[in-house]
């Protein structure tokens, strides 16, 4: 370094005083505060303060090979359970979960009684939760039974055996997963950084009464392997950080928000904070991969005609052929008879007897109500059309009836059937516009190609009035 001229110096020395001794004090400050960080940090590398909780992002995890694609068996699946609710949900599980193929646990507040062994081979192992009157914090617990859901990250961390597991998948018992969706959203995310990925509820209320921050937990979140890793550490002591938290997904919202991760949301995880009929919500669902349902148990059955458990095994049944579409709304139109057509693949097509703009049918019909009633809108996070009888805008509703590989075009066709008669009049005055006739329509989509994420897809329709058929035609 050079030295300072004559001038530098005349400049110093014409310098008042006062300005000279404030900036040595200045340094000299800056010079101890961090003297004092560096010290206290090495004096308290062992403590679960808060200060500490300040992690270092790994630069890859030793568990993991980062040059091969996610697959299905890279997932560790954590499911939460109880003895009493099990026997009920059991047939949600047993729709998703894939005997020797799936990886993961369900976790019991008890050992199982005689009556529920042999424990079946297509449903998940069964571990038991570790016993949550063991902490120390345990007499300051709002909610044990929350926290032992909570700690199932780390009981599945301890399980041993997680060899070659990126992610950790969290959900109710209750809750219906897209595996192969799972899989492919995924693998977009790089696995060995810290990842907690998850969804808002649908309703305005429950986002406010614990975080618009938070992952549902019930619909599920992931969380990368490594960010599970340093969570084992300070799990305990974040729950004695927040004994009066009193559900397991706010407990777990806090504790990553306070090593510093946030939520990376994925649009088609499904809370389902609703009730009544949600079929207005699942034929208009957004352009994301479905990756899970939750609380079927407090909403209608979703196909008419049916229990719960017939109606969710009806629904998967499409599922199994093409997960990339399933639920995905396609919009087209019949432009001889100003029809427009609405299809959520899988699930239902409906039809409006005039021309609605793409804009508004994306817009879910508000067919339900919300989970909690907190007076004034906004009531959901997402805008919604009134149901009402105008024959122009209520639609003719068919649902999903059967599905199968046509072989000489490569084509999966599903069939629709209509719900009931809609009941009213048309809405064209003369009635040439009206779709009351038909009873049937036939969707071919194309099988081996599978629909890219957040593209939408075009349609032809093809109206065979001699048959009462619709046939339409994805590309």
């Amino acid at each position: 370094m050079s030295s300072p001229n004559a001038t530098e110096l005349n400049l110093f020395q014409r310098l008042p005083l006062g300005i000279i001794w404030k900036s040595s004090v200045a340094i000299a400050g800056l010079v101890f505060f961090y003297a004092f960080l560096f010290s206290h940090n090495l004096d308290n590398q062992s403590s679960d303060s808060f200060v500490t909780l300040q992690l270092k992002r790994p630069a890859s995890s030793p568990n993991v090979t980062i040059h091969s694609p996610t697959n299905i068996s890279h997932i560790g699946f954590i499911v939460i359970s109880s003895l009493n609710s099990w026997k009920n949900r059991n047939p949600y599980i047993l729709s998703w979960w894939r005997p020797n193929v799936t990886r993961g646990c369900i976790f019991l507040d008890k050992e199982p009684t005689q009556e529920y062994l042999p424990w079946p081979s297509t449903s998940p192992p069964y571990r038991v939760n570790e016993d949550v009157t063991k902490l120390s914090v345990y007499p300051k617990l709002v909610s044990p039974d929350q926290v032992r859901m909570f700690r199932s990250i780390l009981d599945m961390y301890r399980v041993g055996d997680n060899k070659d597991l990126r992610w950790f998948m969290m959900c109710d018992d209750d809750t219906i997963l897209l595996v192969d969706n799972l899989v492919e959203v995924l693998q977009k995310y790089d696995h060995t950084n810290y990842f907690y990925i998850g969804d808002n509820s649908e309703c305005v209320k429950s986002n406010a009464d614990f975080s618009f921050d938070m992952g549902f937990g019930g619909a599920g979140y992931a969380l990368s392997y490594p960010l599970v890793e340093a969570l084992s550490t300070k799990l305990d002591a974040c729950i004695e950080r927040y004994p009066q938290l009193y559900v397991s997904d706010h407990m777990a919202q806090s504790c990553l928000a306070d090593i510093g991760v946030a939520l990376t949301i994925e649009k088609g995880i499904h809370q389902i904070d609703l009730h009544d009929d949600i079929s207005g919500l699942l034929s208009a669902h957004p352009q994301s991969p479905l990756l899970s349902l939750h609380h079927f148990d407090f909403i209608n059955p979703i196909f008419p005609s049916m229990d719960r458990y017939q109606a969710t095994n009806h629904l998967m049944t499409a599922a199994k052929y093409d997960q990339s579409r399933f639920l995905q709304q396609t919009i087209c139109y019949h432009r001889e008879r100003n029809w427009s057509f609405s299809v959520s693949w899988g699930y239902s097509t409906h039809i409006y007897e005039k021309t609605i703009p793409r804009s508004i049918l994306r817009k879910p019909l508000e067919t339900f109500k919300p989970w909690r009633w907190n007076g004034s809108p906004p009531l959901y996070m997402f805008n919604t059309r009134w149901v009402n009888n105008d024959p122009c805008d209520a639609p003719h509703v068919f649902f999903f009836q059967s599905i199968e590989y046509n072989a000489s075009g490569n084509q999966l066709l599903t069939t629709y059937i209509r719900a009931s008669p809609r009941n009213l009049p048309p809405c064209s005055v003369d009635g040439n516009h009206s779709a009351d006739s038909i009873s049937e329509i036939l969707v071919l989509s194309p099988a081996t190609t599978r629909k890219t994420a957040g593209v939408i897809e075009c349609c032809d329709v093809e109206y065979k009035a001699e048959m009462n058929i619709t046939e339409i035609k994805i590309r």
